[in-house]
């Protein structure tokens, strides 16, 4: 990546993201293989590190990152870590992202995330809530503590993550400071022109996450890269399909969260900021049927969520 300015954008307030993340997401969870890859990550070139409580990889991302930082590989400045508030944490964002910082050992974070705008009890600490775990939505409240977050200095920047356009204004009509980024679902098959466009308007960054479409993931799928058109734009170019999705993310105005503790394989994804496509490319990619792969099933049903459909949760948006 070269740390240049043309690999970063610049968020609300300034600060600046690195374009390409790295995720930390993996199942089964592995510590010690997260903590490698966190290192290699950093020596390929990689800034920007994705994690989340619900990851269960805070604690092994922090460990990569602090002896990256001891051995003088990088200094705080220079990285960019992310990580997101749980549903269980609505009712104290500033105790969930406490909780985070000791997890990672750090003493502040670069950017929180609400993870869904859904509200679970306080044990409802898993990835699946059971019905019971359901509580009453107030995001008027959570935002008011995620802003507390960034009062108290415990993180730079507070956005969203898998939230609407809908949920986006209602946000916006209380929010004292905005969110300076929504990440979701976004790749050549789910493409969010709505989405960009409304966050665009708000000067709201879209962060992609899942830009191979997820492969490796127990929801993911291999469709992406796959794709007979993704293919033969990535043969033209001399490039991977990975990194024609990736460039095409990136060339829409996403920065990218990619996936993957593979040492070729990170450098590849890197790669996509030296490629270029074409009209003719983002034309044939916009020809593309869309279909959302994470669709949020988990947080609806009939009697205590409050989506009772998938069409609530995303407002009629997918």
């Amino acid at each position: 990546m070269g740390g240049g300015e043309c690999d970063v954008v610049r968020l609300w307030g300034g600060i600046k993201l690195p374009l390409v993340g790295f995720g930390t997401a993996a199942f089964p969870y592995n510590g010690e293989r997260i903590e490698q890859a966190v290192g290699t990550a950093l020596e390929i070139g990689y800034r920007h590190f994705d994690t989340a409580k619900i990851y269960g990889s805070e604690t092994a991302v922090g460990r990569g990152l602090r002896k990256a930082l001891s051995e003088g590989v990088v200094n705080r400045k220079e990285i960019f870590v992310t990580s997101k508030l749980w549903g269980s944490d609505h009712h104290d964002p500033v105790g969930g992202l406490r909780q985070t910082l000791k997890n990672l050992e750090m003493e502040y974070l670069d950017m929180f995330l609400v993870h869904w705008p859904a509200k679970l009890k306080a044990r409802a600490c898993y990835p699946v809530p059971a019905e019971e775990d359901f509580e009453c939505l107030d995001m008027e409240s959570t935002w008011a503590g995620m802003e507390r977050c960034v009062e108290l200095g415990l993180c730079k920047c507070i956005g969203l993550s898998n939230f609407s356009c809908t949920k986006i204004d209602l946000l916006l009509q209380h929010a004292s400071i905005p969110p300076a980024v929504n990440q979701v679902e976004m790749h050549p098959l789910w493409r969010q022109n709505k989405l960009r466009d409304f966050c665009g308007e708000r000067k709201i960054h879209v962060s992609a996450y899942s830009p191979l479409g997820g492969p490796g993931n127990s929801w993911g799928s291999m469709a992406v890269v796959e794709h007979p058109i993704i293919k033969s734009v990535a043969l033209k170019h001399n490039a991977t399909p990975a990194q024609v999705a990736l460039r095409w993310g990136l060339d829409k105005g996403a920065s990218v969260i990619t996936k993957s503790f593979n040492p070729e394989r990170m450098k590849e994804n890197l790669g996509a900021l030296e490629l270029q496509l074409d009209e003719d490319d983002f034309a044939e990619i916009e020809r593309l049927g869309e279909y959302k792969l994470m669709r949020g099933e988990f947080l609806v049903n009939d009697t205590t969520s409050p989506y009772k459909s998938i069409q609530e949760l995303w407002d009629g948006e997918i």
